[in-house]
Parts: C-alpha cells; sequence; structure tokens
C-alpha cells in the first residue's frame, strides 16, 4: 500500500465520521439518543454515492430501501403515457425520499429517483428498519414524526394547487424553498408545480420586468 492509498483511506474512514456526525445531529433534533445506541443504530444503514442523474430506483423494481440524503439534492418523478417527466418530491440534506407504498408493501414501483446533484445517502433495507424499529422504540418514535411531518407538507401542497393561481403557486414556492430555487434547474421546477418549462420562462421574465419598472418609478 502506498502513501496515496493510506492517504485515500484516512479521508474515506474521516468522511464516514462526518457523514455519520451529520445524521446524528439530526436524530437528535427529534430523539435522544447516547452514543453508543447511535452507533448500533447507524449499523443498520450503508453509505451510497450517487452521480448526477444517476437513478437509483426505476418504475417496475420493488422499492427495497428507504433513503435519507447527507448532502446533495434528489428527486423522484414519474413519466406519463405521453412520455412527459412529472416531478413529485425534491429532497435535500437531512430529507428522506423512497415511495413509500411500494417501500412498506415491498411492490414493484411506478416512480423513479434520481439525483439532481452529486449526492451522498444513508440507505436502509426495509428488513433492516423493521429490525431497527423493534430494537428501538424511540427510532419508531423518530419515523414517526418523520412521516406525520411529510404528510402534512403533502397536504399543504395539494391545498395550494387548488388555492393558488399558476404565478401564486411558483412565487410561494420561491418563498418557502429559496434554497431548491438556487440548486435545481429550472424545468425541473416547472415539473414538479405541473408547468412547462417555457410557462415558467415566462412567469419569471414578467417578474423581471415588472422588478426593473418597479426600480425605475
Amino acid at each position: 500500500m502506498t502513501i496515496f492509498d493510506d492517504t485515500a483511506c484516512l479521508l474515506c474512514t474521516l468522511n464516514r465520521i462526518y457523514m455519520s456526525e451529520l445524521f446524528k445531529q439530526h436524530l437528535q433534533k427529534f430523539i435522544a439518543i447516547d452514543e453508543e445506541k447511535f452507533h448500533d443504530v447507524l449499523s443498520f444503514f450503508e453509505l451510497k454515492r450517487v452521480k448526477k442523474k444517476e437513478n437509483i430506483l426505476v418504475e417496475g423494481q420493488v422499492c427495497k430501501f428507504n433513503y435519507f440524503v447527507l448532502h446533495g439534492c434528489m428527486r423522484m418523478f414519474f413519466i406519463n403515457e405521453k412520455g412527459v417527466e412529472h416531478t413529485t418530491q425534491f429532497a435535500i440534506e437531512n430529507w428522506w425520499i423512497t415511495d413509500n407504498m411500494a417501500y412498506e408493501h415491498q411492490l414493484q414501483t411506478e416512480f423513479y429517483i434520481q439525483a439532481v446533484e452529486d449526492t451522498r445517502l444513508l440507505t436502509i433495507h426495509a428488513e433492516s428498519q423493521e429490525k431497527l424499529l423493534s430494537r428501538y422504540p424511540e427510532m419508531e418514535r423518530y419515523f414517526r414524526y418523520i412521516y406525520q411531518r411529510a404528510c402534512a407538507a403533502s397536504q399543504r401542497r395539494i391545498k395550494y394547487i387548488y388555492d393558488f393561481s399558476r404565478e401564486e403557486l411558483y412565487n410561494h414556492f420561491q418563498l418557502v424553498n429559496p434554497q431548491f430555487v438556487q440548486r435545481i434547474p429550472q424545468y425541473l421546477i416547472a415539473s414538479y408545480l405541473g408547468f412547462t418549462p417555457e410557462y415558467l420562462s415566462e412567469i419569471r421574465r414578467k417578474k423581471t420586468n415588472l422588478n426593473q419598472f418597479k426600480f425605475f418609478v
């Protein structure tokens, strides 16, 4: 083994320590967990690196894993009968992403999960998650918090789709999710909001022109 190999191994170890620390800090926002218990919890997970535009789940596969984003950005989408992609979810740092129905019942998914950026994930297999929840009731409580928050967010999104005009929907998205606007390509935001990329460009252009007019006035 060369000095370069030693350095690479050291960097890999340090990276795993850093990533595990991120996950521990996230968990501690919801539950109390000591160091020994955390390391046992962590043993149920695997660290996974995903390249930009790489799919980790495709339509027709059995959804076996739940994914926690340590660094990067993922999206879930489906392709309709006309071949058009519709994005249903984004996930950035400290967010989970999976096809919940297919994961819970170990069914074939109708969705794709793809990296928007180079991403690092913690993955857990469905069987491992069941064992984890049986062993640690606090982790069952943690996942209940996560699912409740996800359900509430989904309900609000449905309400906004009915309540808001398209321009209001985009403006609200910008206001609530500024981190997405900075990181996610506009055509994917359009896909998430149910717009064509051209329509979103028109909304952005109108908004820019209005801001310029206000500046001169």
